[in-house]
């Protein structure tokens, strides 16, 4: 992006300050609903800072403007802010002013902080209401001073809703509307306000198009004793149910028109049953309507809450916007927890986690077709970070009930796979040869679910200290994955033994080791996680339980150099129950061979190498059937023990 025109927005920024009398304007990555990607229509801190990392938050002064980001963007947002008005700032390193501690060092008595309430949520609200309790400073939180000065802003997104049906996800939407109403009932809550879209679509067993490659739709709902209400743009729920079957609705999201029938996405043979023709004939209020669901206006839920007559209200003040929650009645008593959904929907049933696994088969085969691919043609064609990526896509697309990525491809070759989250562009896009590494960082969206993957690739010869620290890395994710464990261990309990070969030699990396998954939901699921810093990620003292899948992803970057990650999704299940109580363990769901060329067998434990080699032979004895009579070849030679 051309820095000249942030500056240009930032000016006309600070003059539409003037003219309000608003001193420091604070921009969030979220939309209205505490996403974690959000629409075009809601890219205002891409809009007015130039960074395109998913995570981000930023404060314009008079004078100076800042953009805090975690450690997975600090190299990509460095290089996207230079020439900008932007200072990085670091979070969660030494010395690193918080955008709360900025604010309320740097305004006075009579200033005002201004930012749009529909995109921040309570409790963030409330940490920059308390950083300025004593020092007079004003707060607004009615402004939409970016979108003001963004002449040419996208349309809010608007795609049909699709249904998922209970063959896929195993429980209908009756059953969970009733699971959740008996927790409103322990509590006492009248009402349950939900804001977040991946809590609304498992609980209705609804998915959409509003977020690239994530498949939900922009809505709210208020869930009560007796009735459900779901606030929705009209045009997602316009024509019948036919129009809305999983296949043909979800393939929007890789943008590729699938015709009614086709092959993939969707099983015509469905149709032809009595259920699937009335399903059909039934429009969308209808179906949600049985299930005594009503439909109302997107832009109504403020009014709503306004004129809500339960007494005991439930919100969760992390995924609630602050403006939601000034509408409530004084009278109706605030109930504030995290949504009881969360944990419901991270907790896999049987038929989610069957599904799975034959995900990670359909995906686990196109990653493998792929890897196949890449050695045996790079340094004899032109292949590029981009084309790599698209090719990956080429092999996936060719998977039966395959909708689309579940979040954009990684490929960062050489240097670039230094930078975490890296986006090739026509202007990075670097062309492969047969040396140096790549690190391909990716996942799909299926009607069995959703996968996670990072590969990093060997391309041709590496150096020892390559070699070294792709070994440890691969060390952390096998330790991690074979680890059994008492019931009520979390995610703080097992970082160390990802990290711990970092560790032993001082090294380390800058993300989490691993995050929950949804099922044809978000990539980024709460609340299971691997991390050991457990002030700062609160998610990961959730006590792991049979069903939830998390991500194993150590890795370790080195500016200028390499980056080197190895992801697996490994879901919780059930090992021995003996007279200290139940014991848990995890099993491997992603089946894609670890890259042999990258691996110094002399730094690994004899146990090591032996985890290694049991998950190759379960590899090659699930995918190589899949595969043709030369890849299968080539796979029983990377899946060799060592």
């Amino acid at each position: 992006m051309n820095n000249a025109s942030i500056n240009e927005r930032v000016s006309a920024l600070r003059q539409r300050m003037a003219e309000v009398g608003v001193d420091a304007y604070f921009v969030a990555t979220d939309d209205f609903h505490g996403s974690e990607y959000v629409g075009d229509f809601f890219k205002c801190r891409e809009f007015i800072t130039g960074f395109t990392g998913s995570a981000g938050e930023a404060l314009i002064l008079k004078d100076a403007a800042y953009l805090w980001t975690d450690g997975r963007y600090f190299i990509q947002a460095e290089r996207e802010l230079k020439g900008s008005p932007f200072v990085l700032m670091r979070s969660g390193t030494p010395g690193v002013l918080s955008v709360t501690e900025m604010v309320a060092g740097v305004l006075q008595q009579g200033q005002t902080l201004a930012f749009d309430g529909r995109t921040v949520t309570e409790s963030r609200s409330r940490l920059f209401k308390k950083a300025l309790e004593k020092s007079g400073v004003c707060l607004r939180t009615d402004v939409d001073l970016v979108g003001e000065v963004w002449p040419d802003r996208p349309a809010m997104s608007c795609e049909k809703l699709w249904f998922l049906e209970e063959e896929w996800c195993g429980q209908s939407r009756a059953e969970k509307l009733e699971r959740v109403r008996r927790c409103m009932k322990e509590k006492g809550a009248q009402a349950l306000v939900m804001a977040s879209l991946d809590d609304i679509a498992w609980t209705l067993n609804i998915r959409g198009n509003d977020i690239a490659c994530n498949p939900v739709v922009l809505s709210y709902l208020i869930l009560e004793e007796e009735k459900a209400t779901l606030f929705v743009q009209e045009d997602a729920v316009a024509g019948n149910a036919a129009d809305m079957l999983n296949g043909n609705a979800g393939s929007r999201m890789k943008e590729l028109e699938i015709e009614s029938g086709s092959d993939r996405g969707c099983i015509p043979a469905r149709n032809e049953t009595e259920q699937g023709e009335q399903r059909n004939a039934e429009t969308a209020r209808e179906r949600l309507g049985r299930d005594g669901v009503e439909i109302r206006p997107y832009g109504e839920i403020g009014a709503a809450l306004r004129q809500l007559k339960a007494g005991r209200v439930w919100l969760d003040p992390g995924s609630v916007s602050s403006f939601l929650f000034s509408q409530l009645p004084e009278s109706a008593e605030r109930l504030e927890e995290e949504n009881p959904t969360r944990l419901m929907k991270a907790v896999k049933n049987e038929t989610e986690v069957e599904h799975m696994r034959q995900a990670h088969i359909r995906d686990g085969v196109a990653v493998t077709k792929f890897i196949y691919w890449l050695k045996t043609h790079v340094g004899k064609e032109e292949i590029t970070e981009i084309s790599a990526a698209e090719k990956l896509e080429e092999f996936r697309s060719q998977g039966e009930n395959y909708l689309g990525p579940s979040f954009d491809t990684i490929a960062g070759y050489a240097e670039h796979g230094a930078i975490v989250h890296y986006s090739a562009t026509p202007e990075t896009d670097a062309a492969l040869k047969a040396e140096h590494m790549l690190l391909v960082d990716s996942g799909g969206q299926y009607l069995e679910g959703t996968t996670d993957i990072t590969r990093t690739i060997v391309l041709g010869p590496i150096n020892r200290k390559e070699k070294e620290y792709f070994t440890r890395v691969l060390r952390g994710t096998l330790k991690l994955a074979a680890a059994v464990f008492a019931e009520g261990c979390s995610g703080v309990n097992f970082d160390y033994l990802a990290r711990g070969p970092l560790w032993e030699i001082g090294e380390d990396f800058r993300h989490g080791t691993g995050h929950g998954i949804g099922y044809c939901l978000n990539v980024h699921e709460g609340p299971n996680s691997f991390h050991f810093r457990a002030g700062v990620r609160k998610d990961c003292l959730t006590v792991f339980q049979p069903g939830m899948i998390t991500s194993d992803e150590p890795g370790y970057y080195c500016e200028g150099e390499f980056g080197i990650r190895h992801e697996n999704l490994i879901v919780c299940v059930k090992d021995q129950k003996t007279e200290y109580g139940q014991f848990l363990r995890f099993e491997h769901l992603t089946m894609v061979p670890f890259d042999l060329e990258g691996i110094d067998p002399a730094l690994m434990s004899e146990r090591e190498r032996q985890l290694l080699n049991d998950y190759h032979a379960q590899v090659y004895e699930k995918i190589g059937p899949y595969l043709e009579e030369e890849e299968r070849a080539w796979l029983r030679e990377a899946t060799a023990g060592i």
